[in-house]
């Protein structure tokens, strides 16, 4: 039985489905079926744009905008080379239309060939009216091409054409934070605001920025607009309690991480900063709890076991803090930091062997920093492998070629093998670089600091530097 109009369902959507739960068949506008399709591909159900698209083309043979719509879900597919023939075909049909260089310029993108979707995408804009998502198209293609500068500019015209377009704002902010244009950024945030005040993005980006900046009353005040504009706003309590803590305010940041424990499921980063604010007020068995209680809500969460190593460190229970470490490595084995808190713990406890072990893989995951290798150098003389400290302080001076504090230690291993002459060469850098940090090397090479060999060096570089 024939379906009356008015029994029919009111959205094309609707109507499309119930046409393919049943044996009828509805006829659709053009209009109608880019709409469906849209929908479709905006939901990720490819399978059903596809059925839509067949059905549409079936019977609209000649609708340009529907073959297009097959050309993207094909380029979706990387189908490239068939989309291509497609577009040539449309080309001679309507060379003006800009979907036409659009979905080129997706080819080309998909490609990685991102300088030619730029040129095709600016060939778009020379013939659309509506130019908001070519300008996102570009964006993007600028930040693949890391040309932040231009995809800052084009998703700065997605937001002037909607100021509610808050990917491109995101994107806007992204661009500011990668160039570290901070002050930039926050420029354009509060212009931004003057013509939105209520927009809780807005203030929760700037909030962001002002702390990026240590600005902590400002990015406070930042966040608490947030929340006045949208009191559920999650990441406004987190990052406010951020800011407190930062402030020393610790019991107000513990209220509004506990506030975003309330507003939805508990998560193990609100737990980590409850538990770091309580260690702060120095309320141990209460930061114990709440570092025990990440790591249950996340188990794989290698910064929790990391929160509790770093407890038992500082309390010098070395024991557990081993232990805790090695939960953390198994998460995270490619973690320069934690393999160096793992050297840190065997120091410790005396297992030089082990200590040396994990600081070569600190090193070796792209750890330079200057503690690093002066810590590494310790090991190696308490394993009695001077040349090998002395290897090692060489390797570090290689990143801190001014450091007087390398030269100072380096001094005190090469007089520990009786190398008198690069030892002296070594002091008198030293010396040369920081004259005020000799107490280092007297407090760490007390055997040598108060020979007359020692002091004949440091009288004469004295008395060239008068």
């Amino acid at each position: 039985m024939a379906l009356e109009s008015n029994e029919k369902p009111n959205q094309p959507i609707d109507k499309f489905e119930s046409m393919l739960k049943t044996d009828d068949v509805y006829f659709f506008d053009a209009e109608d079926f880019e709409d469906i399709i849209h929908h479709y591909l905006n939901n990720g159900k490819i399978a059903l744009a596809k059925k839509a698209i067949k059905i549409g083309l079936q019977q609209h043979p000649a609708s340009i905008e529907l073959k297009l719509l097959e050309v993207e879900v094909l380029v979706f597919e990387n189908h490239l080379d068939l989309a291509e023939n497609y577009l040539d075909a449309l080309q001679v049909l309507d060379s003006t239309n800009e979907e036409i260089f659009i979905q080129r310029a997706n080819i080309y993108s998909k490609k990685d060939n991102h300088e030619a979707a730029v040129a095709l995408l600016n060939e778009a804009l020379n013939l659309s009216e509506y130019s908001f998502d070519i300008h996102s198209l570009l964006g993007m293609e600028y930040l693949f091409m890391d040309d932040f500068k231009l995809a800052k500019e084009s998703f700065m015209r997605c937001v002037s054409f909607d100021e509610q377009d808050y990917s491109s704002l995101y994107n806007v902010i992204y661009c500011f934070e990668f160039l570290e244009d901070y002050d930039g950024a926050i420029l354009y945030l509060n212009d931004y605001l003057d013509r939105n005040p209520y927009c809780e993005v807005a203030w929760h980006q700037l909030g962001k920025q002002y702390f990026s900046k240590k600005m902590y009353p400002e990015a406070l005040t930042a966040f608490d607009f947030a929340i006045i504009s949208d009191d559920t706003f999650i990441g406004a309590y987190f990052e406010k309690g951020k800011v407190l803590e930062k402030m020393g305010k610790y019991n107000e940041a513990i209220e509004n991480y506990e506030t975003t424990i309330q507003m939805e499921d508990p998560t193990s980063h609100a737990y980590l900063r409850i538990g770091k604010c309580h260690e702060q007020l120095e309320n141990d068995e209460m930061a114990k709890y709440y570092y025990y209680h990440t790591v249950h809500e996340d188990p794989l969460l290698d910064k929790g076991w990391l929160a509790i190593t770093d407890f038992y460190f500082r309390r010098k229970n070395h024991h557990k803090a081993l232990y805790y470490i090695n939960k953390a490595l198994n998460i995270d084995g490619e973690n320069p930091q934690y393999w160096k808190k793992c050297a840190q713990i065997n120091k410790a406890l005396g297992k030089f062997d082990q200590a040396d072990y994990a600081y070569k893989q600190s090193v070796d995951l792209g750890n330079y920093e200057l503690r690093t290798w002066l810590g590494w150098a310790d090991v190696a003389l308490r394993n009695q492998d001077i040349p090998g400290a002395i290897h090692i302080l060489s390797q570090g001076q290689e990143f801190y070629p001014d450091n007087a504090e390398i030269k100072y230690k380096t001094a005190g291993f090469q007089l520990e093998i009786n190398d008198l002459i690069n030892a002296r060469i070594s002091l008198i850098d030293a010396l040369r670089l920081d004259f005020g940090k000799l107490q280092l090397f007297c407090d760490q090479f007390p055997q040598y600091a108060h020979t007359d060999w020692v002091k004949n060096i440091v009288s004469k570089v004295a008395r060239r530097s008068r």
